[in-house]
C-alpha cells in the first residue's frame, strides 16, 4: 500500500495573458507541498510571449 505524499505537482498558468488578446499561453509545471501550503500558489515568473514578468496563478 503505497502512502500518499505531501507534495504535489501543480500547473500555474499567467493572469494578465487571456485579458491581452495575444494568442498562446503561458504555463509553467512546479511542486507544493500541501501541508505548508494548502491554499492556490500565486508567483511570479517570466512569460515569453508578453516578454516580461508577470503573475502565474495556480490552476486545478
Amino acid at each position: 500500500m503505497a502512502k500518499k505524499g505531501s507534495r504535489v505537482q501543480v500547473i500555474l498558468e499567467c493572469t494578465e495573458h487571456k485579458s491581452s488578446g495575444v494568442a498562446g499561453t503561458s504555463r509553467y509545471i512546479t511542486t507544493k507541498s500541501r501541508k505548508n501550503t494548502p491554499e492556490r500558489m500565486e508567483l511570479k515568473k517570466y512569460n515569453p510571449i508578453l516578454k516580461k514578468v508577470t503573475v502565474h496563478k495556480e490552476i486545478k
